[in-house]
């Protein structure tokens, strides 16, 4: 009998999706194992030796749809749909879209219909290779069960709602989050009665207390934040959530499971966006949880019901990206030490903020968490005595690093976050913050170097 609890729940996680792409959950002929074959290793200039074919299969089990008794107009709409699996495997994910499955019998329908037999039926309810990404990362994450969306602040926003925040809840939250996350929950979640207070996360007496009065449904940090890089003491966090009720949400996207596993320092559901370092190319939009059982089966209902799917083309391209993630955050991770240093040094800047660096606060704290994986890829720093002009001369300067709005691309890129990720916090609430108007968030990419590192240099340059 299959996991499923329904007819539109999702195959059990982790089972590998690539292997499974022929198996009768997906509606289709089983595996049969391949004829022995034998490959002869041609002479030179002769033409390759194939190895031996298996015989077509019986007119019953062709692969195509095909009646040459049909029309041609009903030709075009039926030949050449696959009618049985044909006996291989990809060795990479294929992308499957479509939207709706069938099956050899009306009883395997039913039976999936029920939820006494694996498989798919809609694809705002499941499809394969949306499944082949949700189990790499969960295998990433060192275990749980992982659900995609559209987007990292639609799986935030699930995953506030599918842990009870609703009317006359309370969410406790870092207080220099990632701007669009302040107003998802400052914005939109206020309106539906829902409190948010937002508390200097690297402060416990203060986290405490805020959770102690409010008795949250979730505690929500970020493993570093974004755009001032504090990194949250997991652990202890988790404690002080987990002794109030509140489950602790964790944004885990600067990080990533290269850096530290959140689910095995307490975390409850732990969040990426896959257009980050996930997926790493800037061609992609999507975001990712990582939980429970228990949690998983109340964000799942939260995505079948609002639709915030991921589409199977963007889970393949971040499945792609995630092939190389452990090769790119390696060198994201050294380039970036670099370039903090060398930032450090200079005098046209003012202050830089890195967790490798030994002048920031939390670094004790990012060697114990990390373990010496590295630090992460992004650098904040301050140009000294500039304002929103003295930064856009700079941005304005660069040749080879790219004005973004986003991060752990290929490519190395700035943003100024009081105009872009925080623009919707007052000019005060931003100085609260810590936020000032000369401050840069540099993504370190992958390029070598010391071309990074002189095309900031003649771009500080034209600052004097």
């Amino acid at each position: 009998m299959g996991l499923m609890a329904g007819p539109f729940s999702r195959p059990p996680p982790l089972r590998s999706a690539a292997a499974d792409v022929c198996r009768p959950r997906f509606g289709l002929q089983a595996i049969r194992p391949l004829a022995p074959t034998v490959v002869r290793r041609p002479a030179w200039g002769s033409r390759l030796a194939l190895p031996a074919r298996r015989p077509h299969p019986p007119k019953e089990q062709t692969t195509m749809t095909n009646d040459k008794t049909w029309r041609l107009a009903t030709q075009a709409v039926h030949a050449g749909r696959p009618e049985v699996c044909p006996d291989f495997i990809p060795t990479v994910v294929p992308i499957q879209p479509s939207v709706t499955y069938r099956y050899p019998s009306m009883d395997m329908l039913d039976e999936v219909f029920a939820g006494t037999q694996d498989g798919y039926v809609y694809a705002r309810y499941g499809n394969p290779t949306v499944t082949a990404l949700e189990q790499a990362i969960a295998a990433l994450e060192g275990g749980g069960q992982a659900l995609a969306f559209g987007s990292g602040m639609a799986a935030i926003h699930a995953a506030l709602l599918a842990l009870g925040a609703r009317a006359g809840s309370a969410v406790v939250a870092a207080q220099d989050i990632y701007g669009a996350t302040y107003t998802l929950l400052d914005g939109l979640l206020s309106t539906q009665d829902v409190t948010a207070t937002f508390v200097d996360t690297s402060d416990l007496r203060a986290v405490e207390t805020a959770c102690a009065d409010l008795e949250p449904v979730a505690l929500l940090v970020e493993t570093v934040s974004n755009p001032l890089l504090k990194v949250a003491d997991l652990p202890a966090l988790a404690d002080v959530a987990h002794r109030h009720g509140a489950a602790l949400v964790v944004d885990s996207t600067f990080a990533t499971p290269c850096l530290v596993q959140p689910l095995a320092l307490g975390a409850d559901v732990v969040i990426h966006s896959a257009t980050k370092y996930l997926a790493g190319h800037g061609d992609v939009l999507g975001g990712i949880t990582i939980t429970s059982g228990e949690h998983r089966q109340a964000i799942l209902e939260v995505l079948k019901a609002t639709g915030a799917n991921l589409s199977p083309t963007d889970a393949w391209m971040a499945l792609r990206g995630i092939r190389t993630l452990a090769l790119r955050m390696r060198q994201h991770c050294e380039s970036a030490l670099q370039v903090a240093r060398w930032l450090e040094a200079r005098s046209e800047v003012s202050r830089v903020l890195y967790p490798g660096l030994p002048s920031h606060p939390q670094h004790e704290l990012a060697k114990r968490m990390f373990r010496g994986r590295g630090y992460g890829g992004v650098v904040a720093f301050e140009l000294a005595g500039a304002g929103q002009r003295e930064v856009f001369r700079f941005f304005e300067s660069l040749r080879l690093c790219l004005p973004a709005s986003t991060l752990g691309d290929v490519h190395t890129v700035l943003l100024y976050p009081a105009h872009s990720s925080h623009r919707g916090l007052t000019a005060a609430e931003r100085a609260r913050l810590g936020i000032g108007e000369g401050l840069v968030r540099l993504s370190v990419g992958i390029e070598a170097v010391e071309d990074i590192l002189e095309d900031i240099e003649q771009a500080l340059a034209s600052l004097a």
